[in-house]
């Protein structure tokens, strides 16, 4: 039929639209979970190639709002951002490929499993060999949907991924009218949904506990770049941070937190900051942590120095993990940092350090059960980058506090529960106070790292070898058909025919 010849573009639209609501800086969060099964259900009907060309279509205009953020919000550079968005649309549809041939071979079961299994290693490759981390996930989508988020605390982001990839496949293959094995695909797709809801309900169960203290977050947008504290810019800004935190003390707060690289400073000018930040905190009888730029010995650092209430020295910490271009100026550190007085429990990171799941893991070894975090967002990306610092509280199990200027400051609990939210606007201070859970929760994650990622990438090594396997006894031949019940539907050829009736 003609009309056939319109529907890899009609599935190419409807999968690109949903791809453009369900992923990106504000996703709507089921759109994820349906953008590719107008794609899933096309591809056993058309060929390899179209499957391909429709596939890599699909997600690559999906992702067209990512290209003005990456090439002129966070400057990564061009061929990397054709390598990033060109390759992965390549890589979706050679997955769908594989998807088309296991359906066509029989093998339904290994058609859904091959999809989030080899999804997942992508996603975990590009978090090992390129230099932002485990920034591009399907997982951060599901940020706001705290039953499935749950699931980051056993596997990382990579189970959610298996979630959002498996769910559209196994609905494909029970959209496919004829498949053989769909019983089998209904019931493991439904054990695993079991087992993953009642994993997030059961961590999302009520529990007793109290609190560590308060921390209060203070941000403003006045200044854009870092300013000298030397400079009439400067002191005015010192001057509104020093008037304001004042009442947040009265409002309780035990620690506050300011953003990143609000101030810059070098050794000379260091205790126009330290002194009077110094007496506050101590004459208050509260933690303050501060973000700057620090110039020591002709070498400049992405610093957050924290004045200890008990008036004792300061403690530094040096960013660790640097934005790719945009820090290029700056030396990484290399220790971690802890509040004075925590007993080693309140750790400190600087924004894009929280792109590493391994950095906060590290903490959470080590008997963290919050973390501070001065930050700066690019204004867009607010929601994203803060919800991907709130699932690295959700992985390890501990509070994440992040003050963002040009963005949103957040506090949340171990299971991502948002004890308090505000955006930064404008000229104007802000500020948000919250209790801070005297808890922590111990999670598989932290004790055994990116397990589900490995996994997925033997179960997909089992595929292959099987799916070779069976090639090598003569299975039947990947060949698009039309749909069941199609007036064009053609008899099998005759050596086709032969297998089917042995």
């Amino acid at each position: 039929m003609r009309s056939r010849r319109w529907w890899p573009i009609a599935a190419a639209v409807l999968s690109a639209t949903l791809f453009w609501f369900g992923t990106g800086l504000r996703p709507v969060p089921w759109c994820t979970w349906i953008a590719p099964i107008p794609i899933l259900v096309l591809a056993p009907r058309c060929s390899a190639r179209a499957v391909l060309a429709t596939a890599s279509v699909a997600w690559l205009a999906g992702q067209t709002p990512m290209w003005g953020y990456f090439l002129n919000t966070v400057q990564i550079p061009p061929v990397m951002v054709v390598l990033l968005l060109l390759g992965s649309a390549l890589l979706f549809g050679l997955v769908l490929i594989a998807y088309r041939g296991l359906t066509l071979r029989g093998h339904p079961l290994m058609a859904v499993g091959v999809v989030p299994a080899a999804w997942v290693v992508i996603e975990y490759a590009l978090s090992l060999v390129t230099p932002n981390g485990a920034w591009w996930s399907l997982a951060y989508t599901q940020a706001d949907v705290l039953p499935v988020i749950q699931l980051a605390s056993a596997t990382g982001p990579w189970g959610v991924t298996f979630l959002l990839m498996g769910a559209p496949a196994a609905a494909a293959a029970l959209l496919t009218p004829g498949a053989a094995g769909r019983v089998r695909v209904a019931v493991a797709a439904a054990v695993v949904a079991a087992v993953a809801a009642g994993y997030g309900f059961w961590q999302l169960r009520p529990v007793d506990a109290g609190t560590a203290g308060k921390v209060a977050l203070l941000a403003t947008d006045r200044s854009i770049d870092p300013v000298a504290v030397t400079d009439p810019e400067g002191r005015a800004l010192l001057a509104g941070y020093l008037s304001r935190i004042p009442a947040l003390a009265e409002r309780g707060a035990d620690v506050v937190v300011l953003p990143e690289k609000a101030f810059r400073a070098d050794e000379a000018d260091l205790p126009l900051l330290a002194g009077p930040l110094s007496r506050l905190a101590s004459g208050h009888c509260l933690d303050i942590i501060l973000g700057l730029v620090l110039t020591r010995d002709g070498r400049e650092y992405n610093a957050a120095i924290d004045f200890p209430s008990d008036g004792g020295p300061p403690v530094e910490y040096v960013k660790r993990h640097l934005v790719p271009g945009l820090e290029s100026e700056f030396e990484a550190g290399t220790a971690q940092a802890f509040v004075p007085g925590s007993g080693g429990r309140w750790a400190i990171a600087i924004c894009f350090d929280l792109d590493f799941p391994d950095l906060v893991r590290g903490y959470r070894r080590g008997g963290a059960t919050a973390l501070f975090v001065p930050a700066w967002d690019f204004g867009d990306d607010a929601w994203l980058h803060s919800r991907m610092a709130i699932t690295r509280g959700i992985e390890n199990g501990l509070t994440v506090t992040r003050a963002s200027r040009q963005g949103a400051l957040t506090v949340s609990d171990p299971n991502g529960r948002l004890l308090a939210e505000a955006r930064t606007t404008g000229a104007s201070f802000v500020s948000v106070v919250a209790d801070l859970p005297d808890r922590a929760v111990s999670t598989p994650y932290t004790r055994f790292g990116d397990w589900f990622a490995w996994a997925c990438a033997l179960l997909l090594a089992a595929m292959g070898a099987g799916g070779a396997f069976a090639r090598q006894r003569g299975g039947i031949s990947a060949r698009a058909w039309p749909a069941a019940g199609s007036a064009s539907r053609r008899r099998p050829p005759r050596r086709l025919r032969r297998q089917l009736s042995a």
